[in-house]
């Protein structure tokens, strides 16, 4: 039997995975949560053998900070991440905290209930990333993420510690990777698509 953990902040979602996985003769929904805060000690409570987790959950609580939480200590456990933004450092970030699987909410029930099983078998499923965003370098995505956080290029070059003449240099290099001729126009396509969360850092920064 799969024991379950499902951190997910839509009241409507959370309870229509659980009756949909409860209704599956090898699952069983242990806990259900909405703040990815409290996921280590539902595991720990529950004895859970997997954890379904949203990225964005209840009180800002990341569902990646909490994947490595309980990766780091109970790395037996299965991690599946799931989200509805294409945020595009949210599957690095996913691998880096050593999550097992990645999908997107616009996956079929089927499709979920198979990538779970199968991450219980020890295989990994990770989507490919966008690939204008993954032509990006990590400088890059940090200078379009605080622009789109309506930060000045000044602002952008102490908060990096970069000249503005570098800033300068790496928003010429966005453009020209991405088909934009300007930044701006490029940072609310970026916001308002959600292949830019404003103000999500990189969840290592936050250990």
């Amino acid at each position: 039997m799969i024991k379950i953990v499902i951190v997910e902040d839509q009241t409507m979602l959370r309870d229509s995975l659980a009756q949909t996985i409860d209704a599956q003769p090898d699952m069983e929904v242990v806990a259900s949560l909405a703040d990815a805060a409290f996921a280590l000690d539902e595991v720990e409570k529950t004895g859970a053998t997997c954890a379904l987790l949203d990225v964005c959950t209840e009180n800002d609580s990341s569902g990646i900070v909490a994947a490595r939480r309980i990766k780091e200590s109970h790395p037996e456990v299965r991690v599946v991440i799931m989200t509805g933004m294409p945020e595009i450092t949210f599957i690095e970030q996913a691998r880096a905290a050593h999550v097992d699987s990645f999908v997107y909410k616009n996956v079929g029930t089927n499709d979920l209930l198979g990538i779970i099983r199968s991450t219980m078998e020890g295989y990994s499923t990770f989507p490919r990333a966008q690939q204008s965003a993954a032509a990006l370098t990590d400088v890059e995505v940090d200078i379009l993420r605080l622009v789109c956080e309506t930060k000045t290029r000044k602002e952008i070059a102490q908060e990096l510690f970069l000249s503005e003449g570098t800033v300068k240099r790496h928003i010429s290099e966005i453009l020209a990777k991405t088909g934009y001729d300007n930044i701006l126009r490029l940072a609310v396509h970026a916001v308002s698509s959600g292949l830019i969360v404003p103000k999500m850092r990189d969840e290592q920064e936050t250990r």
